[in-house]
């Protein structure tokens, strides 16, 4: 596909991504966007330029808060929107061409969550990190619990803290024990760490009762984001038996503020790794269900440069989405528009590949060199920590933009 107007060839962007996120101009009215290149195509406007005029659907889903009415039109709607707006690039003749006021330079603009969440689910499955984290603090020949091989083990989060990048981010207080069999004190978290995840969002309600099936998880999934899942180890420590993660991690969670749809990572496809045991039929799939998404972390303190600190894949993860979404929902639960599943920490084979400082400093033995402002056990007071992700298959490149936070002093 060649479009006619400008995109970087290294741009996230390209014509084969086409992401939607929710933006605002200085008037602040929120609307549907679809990022190409340097620039936001204004859904609403393009609309009344009669682009969207076989589709049946009502225009004031797309001056909206939030995706989530937008996303509930369906795939039929929604691919449909995207192949037009695809088409429309690369038609000399384009409405869009003679419009030029639909399109907003990316800079200009304040962009938003681009969903309301619902409910949020975080689970727990790369491998790697399930092992890393068994190999610290239980026994390193036995690593994993005794399930981790038979199911994508997951948690409900909370919702009300997840926050759009760009938006900063407060050091929790909670209660911390100092010394082993020691009665906790309550403090100011010393071993902020950051969690490298994707998320993807339900487009799809399901009936409470029913389940979905690994074969129909795609209908499901309207798309993926960057996630940074905000942790507080040392509060972690002392709270998560028997129960599992509470304040540790509840009081925030950033994503990327633009959504790539799963038709735009179909290029991305691969095998995952081999599962041994042999799961159970309801998480039985067929064909490639991973996918190739090339991921970094950087760490930059304030006023200083970046430093690269994790390079990482999406295809690394053992359970893939299908499964997880199968697994979500074999018992009845049902699933609503705008619902989030983020992956848990995605790490690979090597150490560079780590997607948490608890991993890349194990526990804070081996401090993380910078380039500028000296080492890391854990987050400092004023780190920006960024995260990017990107595909690439020949001159088809998907990318994700980023996800930044910057940690900042307690209040």
């Amino acid at each position: 596909m060649q479009p006619w107007i400008k995109v970087d060839k290294n741009s996230d962007f390209s014509i084969y991504n086409l992401p939607f996120g929710i933006f605002s101009e200085s008037n602040q009215i929120k609307r549907v966007g679809i990022a190409i290149g340097e620039n936001i195509i204004d859904l609403h406007a393009a609309y009344k330029l009669g682009v969207f005029k076989d589709l049946k659907f009502d225009i004031s889903v797309l001056k909206s808060n939030h995706l989530n009415d937008f996303i509930a039109l369906g795939k039929h709607i929604t691919v449909k929107v995207r192949e037009l707006i695809q088409s429309e690039l690369c038609d000399e003749n384009s409405v869009l061409k003679s419009h030029p006021s639909v399109f907003i330079n990316q800079l200009t603009v304040t962009m938003h969550l681009p969903v309301k969440v619902g409910d949020y689910t975080d689970f727990y499955s790369s491998i790697e990190h399930a092992t890393n984290i068994g190999t610290m603090f239980r026994d390193p020949d036995n690593a994993l619990l005794p399930n981790w091989k038979y199911l994508p083990v997951g948690y409900h989060g909370r919702a009300s803290s997840i926050i759009v990048s760009g938006n900063d981010v407060y050091r929790p207080k909670g209660q911390v024990v100092l010394e082993p069999n020691s009665p906790p004190t309550f403090q100011v978290s010393t071993r902020v760490d950051f969690e490298l995840e994707m998320a993807f969002i339900i487009g799809k309600n399901s009936s409470l009762g029913n389940s979905v099936s690994t074969n129909d998880a795609d209908d499901y999934i309207f798309g993926k984001v960057l996630f940074n899942d905000w942790s507080a180890r040392d509060i972690q420590k002392w709270e998560y038996v028997p129960l599992g993660p509470f304040l540790a991690k509840s009081f925030a969670s950033s994503m990327s503020a633009w959504v790539v749809t799963l038709e735009a990572l179909e290029p991305f496809k691969v095998d995952g790794p081999s599962q041994e045991p042999v799961v159970l039929p309801y998480l039985s799939y067929k064909g490639s269900r991973n996918y190739d998404i090339n991921l970094e972390v950087a760490i930059q303190p304030e006023s200083c440069i970046e430093t690269i600190v994790s390079h990482s894949n999406f295809k690394y993860m053992y359970w893939n989405m299908n499964q997880q979404l199968a697994h979500h929902t074999v018992n009845g639960c049902n699933l609503n528009v705008g619902d989030l599943m983020a992956s848990g920490t995605i790490s690979g084979k090597n150490p560079n590949s780590y997607g948490s400082m608890l991993e890349l400093s194990w526990a804070g033995t081996k401090p993380v060199e910078l380039i500028e402002g000296g080492t890391r056990k854990f987050i400092k007071d004023d780190d920006t920590v960024i995260m990017r992700g990107y595909c690439q298959n020949g001159k088809i490149r998907v990318g994700f933009g980023n996800v930044i936070s910057k940690l900042l002093k307690a209040k």
